[in-house]
């Protein structure tokens, strides 16, 4: 199957998932927030750039961000779906330049939860599709791309701190692999992200 095809079956079933009834002694449904950084794991080579050298790039550490809503099964399974926005900079060593990528993911995320007691460690996995932008700035020559979708996966771990049935704070951790092509370039988006979240449960 496509990774299309399977990224539109989950979110329909996650979409009517979220539409049932809520269960009568705990609430089904939640809304987070989620607020960190994401590293990306490799540097890439950009061919052709200031005067068709190809230049080796770093890349940094920057800002991500994300709003999701999920949906229990039980106490042990949940799905969610959820948006955000992450960026990396980064600069050739030869010759000078700058590169500024921007990703919107849209991400539909499995996981498996163990509650004890307020503490609710989670593992998940995933699919997700990429909407990626970036921006080049050199010496000698200004590039720019665009993709209009790139679809990855990935997987990771959180803990929930329940504040109440209907409040709760987290910390998640999460890698995922993505390579969208933009302006004929490969470029290798894998990951970690790590966040804060505050989430209301309804």
């Amino acid at each position: 199957m496509k990774p299309a095809h399977l990224l539109l079956l989950t979110l329909a079933a996650a979409l009517i998932a979220i539409a049932s009834p809520a269960a009568a002694d705990y609430p089904s449904n939640y809304l987070v927030l989620k607020g960190g950084l994401y590293s990306p794991s490799d540097n890439f080579d950009l061919h052709n750039f200031n005067g068709g050298s190809t230049s080796h790039i770093d890349s940094k550490s920057g800002l991500n961000g994300e709003i999701g809503i999920g949906h229990y099964f039980s106490r042990l399974l949940a799905i969610e779906l959820s948006g955000g926005y992450f960026e990396s900079k980064g600069s050739p060593a030869v010759p000078p330049g700058e590169t500024k990528l921007k990703v919107i993911p849209l991400l539909a995320t499995g996981k498996i939860c163990l509650p004890i007691g307020p503490i609710e460690p989670y593992g998940e996995f995933g699919i997700g599709a990429y909407l990626t932008d970036w921006d080049l700035h050199g010496t000698s020559s200004n590039i720019s791309g665009s993709t209009k979708v790139t679809y990855g996966l990935h997987a990771g771990a959180g803990l929930n701190v329940n504040l109440t049935d209907h409040f709760f704070l987290g910390a998640e951790g999460r890698y995922l692999w993505a390579k969208p092509s933009l302006g004929g370039q490969d470029i290798n988006i894998n990951g970690f992200t790590l966040t804060a979240d505050l989430g209301l449960r309804f």
